[in-house]
């Protein structure tokens, strides 16, 4: 009796510490949801934003790449958040943004159009690059562009975003939600606001960015991982946060495959965007509490 009751209480307290675990090392895979690896972020204090040496740092590296100071001219870092410490209750963020393959069940499942934009819709945004630069990252019958199922879904609205996270939110039984600046900040950057997640200094391979290429997005998850655990917080795309800049403009984060320098890649560095952007730079990731 001991015996079979032993089986009992062993096989029990693996289940309790199977369900326990399941947050930190990924949620269980659905045949219908691909579901994504998350991180703890545990509760505690950290640093937010910037101070005067780093927004200095950050407009230099960008002087000595580009040639001239427009970051600095346009005043870029300076409207970062003050550097300051506060306390954030423990959280889970995924650790990677989500991908074209985890996008696509969502497609499948709701029937709503695929990530692409009208020439006209992408000219009226007054972008840089021409119509021309979107087609590769357009969407074709429903289906992500060829070899990108792992790289980070684009093409992208903020409202996109929050209507994922609300249908991954009906398919879990889980609050996800775009995270709040701070959150996302945090997760990225670690407690001790280093400038980046690998520390103070810029290092253009630890990132994917056009200071080495290849110009495009890459599978997520190809470099080191920051303090915890969260890959690509530097590089690849800017991401969506919750966070509103002013009516209608929500903060992007992270920096792109776009970008040299790299200033625009610290966390710490924030940006406006229309909700209703659709661009080529930016994707984004979900958190839960």
């Amino acid at each position: 009796m001991k015996k079979q009751c032993s089986h009992m209480f062993g096989g029990l307290f693996a289940a309790v510490l199977a369900a326990i675990s399941l947050p930190v090392s990924g949620l269980a895979q659905s045949a219908d949801v691909p579901m994504p690896d998350v991180a703890e972020i545990p509760a505690g204090w950290f640093f937010q934003g910037s101070d005067g040496v780093e927004r200095q740092y950050a407009y230099q590296i960008d002087e000595q790449v580009y040639g001239h100071d427009v970051s600095r001219r346009n005043r870029w870092y300076d409207v970062e958040v003050d550097k300051w410490r506060i306390y954030l209750p423990d959280y889970f963020i995924m650790k990677t943004a989500v991908t074209n393959d985890q996008y696509a069940a969502f497609i499948r499942d709701t029937g709503r159009d695929a990530p692409d934009i009208s020439e006209e819709d992408w000219e009226s945004l007054g972008l840089i690059y021409g119509y021309d630069a979107t087609r590769p990252f357009a969407w074709k019958n429903g289906e992500p562009p060829r070899g990108k199922g792992n790289h980070p879904v684009v093409l992208v609205s903020w409202r996109d975003a929050q209507d994922y996270a609300r249908w991954l939110s009906e398919k879990t039984g889980m609050k996800w939600r775009l995270p709040e600046e701070i959150y996302w900040e945090k997760a990225v950057r670690g407690p001790d606001g280093i400038f980046y997640p690998w520390g103070n200094i810029y290092d253009p391979l630890q990132l994917n960015s056009a200071d080495r290429g290849p110009f495009d997005t890459v599978p997520v998850g190809q470099f080191e991982p920051g303090p915890y655990g969260l890959y690509d917080g530097a590089g690849q795309v800017f991401e969506w946060t919750a966070t509103s800049s002013q009516a209608g403009y929500r903060i992007v984060k992270g920096g792109s495959w776009d970008d040299r320098g790299c200033g625009v890649c610290r966390p710490a560095a924030r940006h406006g965007r229309p909700e209703h952007m659709q661009h080529i730079l930016i994707g984004f990731r979900l958190m839960y509490e």
